[in-house]
């Protein structure tokens, strides 16, 4: 999974790049032109008491990869220029960070010279609008030509799906607050549209700011907040410096200032809702794992995931939830108390199972 972090100049999206990858970039890096990428592990709780429990020999997280897409450029009045090169970089992310500058800071102005929350956002969307247009448009005129000269179906179905694309992007709406059916993403995909893409808004504010983010988010949510456009404030000269202490004093500096929870938790929170990603678990004296998969996959698909002979000569799985085995203690007590079970290929796995599967 690969999110893309996007942001005017100075918003500070290399500062919550550097915040949530832990990864502190020098003046002579922060030039440079190429994107910037990091893989990190998701915190998760869970799977640290796991690794207690077992003691295995090797215990791995589910990772994230986030990019600070470089490329968008200042023009010479101030503006934006999106560049084929930046929106190029954009769409090869499965979902997007929105970072938009909300502080006053003399060493970092806002290029546009005012603090305007819903101008910035509005700049991404118009833009992004204006790329899917041209991409759909082109796509539309091409399935035409092609319908003339040969009846199939699939043409025409891709052809009125792609219409409906239009016709939401007119009207300057993004398509990934649009309905669609689970089929018709296997069509889009190939297009890489940047308004289908979950959108998370981040809204990066100052320590004299931090009872100020209620208000932002009113306004968010009556004007942009929907089912795939989500938000969340970060404070982003703090959270930088926290991110260069250990757990207890950056626990400490967050109560000392009010801070509920640290930018990478609320965006991995935040990242796996819009994505609609869960995690399930994988135990024993070797290895402790949390796997990433999407809500609504079946046990056989989740094997899969695993290792793509488990899903060939899928059998059963055998299947606890976290909090039962927990409460249970072992397996052992889990089945005593009829919390362990098996289940077929099309059980619907949930996040915090925890899975051994049967296999050929």
């Amino acid at each position: 999974m690969q999110i893309g972090i996007v942001g005017l100049p100075f918003a500070g999206k290399s500062t919550l790049f550097q915040t949530i990858t832990k990864t502190h970039l020098d003046q002579f890096q922060l030039a440079k032109t190429e994107s910037h990428h990091a893989i990190i592990k998701v915190p998760d709780d869970r799977l640290d008491r796991l690794t207690e429990t077992f003691k295995p020999q090797k215990t791995t997280n589910a990772a994230i990869e986030f990019v600070d897409v470089i490329g968008l450029q200042k023009g010479d009045s101030g503006s934006s220029q999106f560049t084929g090169n930046f929106l190029a970089s954009v769409k090869t992310n499965d979902a997007l960070i929105q970072v938009v500058h909300l502080f006053d800071n003399d060493s970092a102005p806002h290029p546009l010279g005012s603090i305007d929350m819903m101008r910035d956002i509005n700049i991404f969307e118009t833009e992004f609008i204006l790329s899917d247009l041209g991409i759909v448009e082109k796509r539309i005129d091409n399935l035409k030509k092609q319908i003339l000269k040969v009846h199939d179906d699939h043409l025409r179905r891709e052809l009125a799906l792609l219409e409906k694309c239009y016709s939401f992007l007119q009207e300057e709406k993004p398509l990934r607050e649009t309905e669609f059916l689970k089929e018709d993403f296997s069509i889009l995909k190939n297009y890489q549209l940047l308004t289908l893409k979950p959108m998370l808004i981040a809204l990066n504010l100052a320590e004299n700011q931090i009872d100020d983010s209620d208000k932002y988010f009113d306004l968010l949510v009556k004007a942009k907040i929907g089912k795939n456009t989500k938000a969340i404030a970060f404070f982003g000269q703090i959270e930088l410096e926290m991110s260069e202490l250990d757990n207890l004093d950056a626990q400490a500096f967050m109560k000392e200032y009010g801070i509920k929870e640290s930018a990478l938790t609320g965006i991995i929170r935040e990242a796996y809702n819009l994505l609609g990603l869960q995690s399930f678990f994988t135990v024993g004296e070797d290895e402790c794992r949390a796997w990433t998969i999407h809500k609504g996959m079946n046990a056989q698909d989740a094997a899969g995931v695993i290792h793509s002979d488990f899903y060939n000569k899928f059998i059963r799985a055998e299947v606890v939830h976290y909090n039962d085995f927990i409460s249970s203690g072992s397996f052992a007590q889990a089945k005593e108390h009829g919390l362990w079970r098996l289940e077929g290929k099309e059980y619907i796995v949930k996040d915090g199972d925890i899975l051994t599967i049967r296999h050929n």
